[in-house]
């Protein structure tokens, strides 16, 4: 048997190196997949924290003022995180917003100048919103009550009581009078 000696320096095969470029991609793909799981799983935390955040801003105003603020009491809790905001923020950073004086910022996290984590969009108008941490609106809705001031009646579609406060998730699809929908999946809710 004759025994192959090479000459010259030492390589690697195309095949080898087709396995070692295989096996990185591979692993890549772990980590990239991982790392998606990981950001939605932290973006669904953050919602959750903002929303009781939200939730325990409400029930101080609710402490203060009697009533939890009004909504216009769609189902689908579009379009009034204006109303969250103003009644949570804007109207006490107004000057003279109070009958006696005082203002009373129920949550300061939502100052729209100092705002670090992306709580809103606007520069404090009212027609500032809050958002979730994939972008979109928070839906809200108040149990009793409309914009224009108020009924005796509760809303039919409210699952709480007092108040329903969600995230339509990372789809940004909610159909809450659909509880079995597919599209409430990944919502978020107080309820």
């Amino acid at each position: 048997m004759k025994n192959r000696h090479r000459h010259g320096k030492a390589a690697f095969t195309l095949i080898e190196l087709l396995a070692v470029i295989t096996i990185i991609v591979i692993l890549a793909a772990i980590v990239v997949g991982g790392m998606g799981y990981v950001t939605d799983r932290q973006a669904s935390e953050k919602a959750r924290i903002q929303i009781a955040l939200i939730s325990k801003a409400l029930e101080d105003y609710k402490l203060d003022n009697g009533v939890y603020p009004p909504s216009d009491n769609t189902a689908d809790g579009l379009n009034q995180s204006s109303k969250l905001f103003e009644a949570l923020y804007y109207d006490a950073a107004k000057e003279g917003s109070t009958p006696s004086g005082e203002f009373k910022i129920y949550l300061a996290e939502l100052d729209p100048v100092n705002n670090k984590q992306g709580w809103t969009s606007g520069t404090g108008s009212p027609t500032t919103r809050i958002l979730d941490p994939w972008g979109n609106e928070y839906r809200y809705r108040s149990a009793y009550g409309t914009a224009t001031g108020g009924t005796a009646s509760k809303n039919d579609n409210t699952q709480n009581p007092e108040f329903d406060l969600w995230s339509a998730g990372k789809d940004g699809r909610s159909r809450p009078a659909m509880p079995n929908s597919k599209e409430n999946k990944d919502d978020i809710k107080n309820f």
